[in-house]
């Protein structure tokens, strides 16, 4: 199971550079799990930088994943992580979804980098990369 955070479907969304690496764990055959906040994020985002119609895809099209809601428990898990990592309110639901799921969490975000169960792709300019 992987589940790709908001920073890895806008790079695939709008061809960014790391587009083609994420789309190589799409193309895996992995069970995708998609927090219902990444949704969120990813049709705000696409509202904002394309179209309405280009956003109603997106999202439609992560719909066809394993789309896992926001429940009391992830939310505890959430905030714990958020206290332990400093993370904000996404990233944590985020991290907490997959760590729940025992999915790869796979992103560009640097502050889930190091994090156990992540697979961090820096961006070209990123140092580390």
């Amino acid at each position: 199971m992987i589940c790709i955070d908001s920073s890895g479907w806008l790079e695939v969304f709008l061809a960014g550079p790391l587009g083609p690496r994420i789309r190589d764990y799409i193309a895996s055959g992995a069970v995708i799990v998609v927090p219902t906040i990444v949704v969120y994020e990813i049709y705000k985002a696409l509202r904002r930088e394309l179209t309405e119609d280009d956003a109603d895809k997106a999202a439609l099209g992560l719909l066809d994943h394993l789309v896992v809601p926001l429940d009391d428990r992830l939310a505890l898990e959430a905030a714990d992580y958020s206290l332990q990592h400093k993370l904000s309110m996404a990233d944590a639901v985020i991290y907490a979804t997959a760590r729940a799921l025992d999915a790869t969490l796979v992103t560009s975000d640097e502050h889930f980098e190091g994090l156990p169960g992540v697979a961090y792709l820096p961006k070209a300019s990123d140092p580390k990369a």
